[in-house]
């Protein structure tokens, strides 16, 4: 259940593949749009048995930062009151993307997990390819990505230009550290969520082991299969018992869901 919507990524090692580095700093948005909003119910499983145990929400709008027009996307996670006496969550994550070039340029992490409260603050000077921390000034690589924005570039990959079994590479900068993440392409499928049925692409992110996951590719994604790439649901093992996110809500997607084969 801990850090909800960081379920969303996963921090994992740099693999060598095909073509895919070649493609590392051109994506493009076509997917998302000022005005989306997509809320998420976390599912937890220990006893063989799926409880409602908390909610993610993501809201993209359009503004201006540092005079270059971005995307300001919002994630938050919370546990729901009656399981906050286990482990209350109340977690905000903010980046600020540059609408041209998908580049974070600000991102904010406000987490509060089971009284342990961290809060993070990164501003990008891609000019110099660096990272102003609170802790410090930090090198990075041309194209990364912090962890919010990581779900919107994922988004935007063309996966009909992969094979199964294809890994798809980037860079991520987080806790003040660079890390190369891969997610493995793993088909299509038909996949039936808590809020319906869907046409859907499949991957795997390789995570590494801590204190909440297993390591390894153990961690499975659904999104949408048209144009919108909308995470329908992630499912994965954790340290103990399991967790399962399904989308339940959408407004102001950028295309007619068309990938929902029936609802519920």
């Amino acid at each position: 259940m801990k850090k909800i919507v960081s379920l969303f990524i996963a921090v994992g090692s740099w693999l060598t593949l095909t073509s895919a580095d070649d493609d590392f700093c051109s994506v493009r948005n076509t997917t998302f749009q000022d005005g989306e909003n997509i809320t998420y119910k976390v599912f937890y499983n220990a006893l063989g048995l799926y409880i409602d145990a908390g909610t993610a929400s993501f809201t993209v709008t359009g503004e201006t930062f540092n005079n270059k027009p971005v995307y300001h996307i919002v994630g938050t996670g919370t546990s729901n009151s009656s399981y906050d006496w286990i482990f209350k969550v109340r977690d905000r994550y903010e980046t600020y993307i540059d609408t041209a070039t998908l580049k974070p340029q600000k991102f904010i992490r406000n987490v509060d997990e089971g009284g342990y409260k961290f809060y993070e603050n990164v501003t990008f000077n891609h000019s110099t390819n660096s990272a102003i921390t609170n802790k410090g000034v930090y090198k990075v690589p041309e194209c990364v990505q912090d962890v919010l924005s990581s779900i919107y570039y994922a988004r935007n990959i063309n996966f009909n230009k992969y094979n199964v079994g294809d890994k798809i590479p980037f860079s991520m900068f987080l806790d003040n550290e660079i890390y190369d993440l891969y997610i493995k392409y793993m088909g299509k499928e038909t996949v039936k969520t808590r809020y319906g049925k869907f046409r859907a692409i499949k991957f795997k992110p390789l995570l590494i082991k801590g204190t909440i996951f297993k390591g390894g590719e153990s961690m499975t994604v659904w999104v949408s299969d048209d144009e919108n790439h909308i995470p329908l649901r992630i499912e994965s093992p954790i340290s103990v018992g399991k967790v399962k996110v399904d989308m339940m809500m959408y407004k102001n997607i950028r295309y007619p869901l068309s990938s929902m084969i029936s609802f519920r």
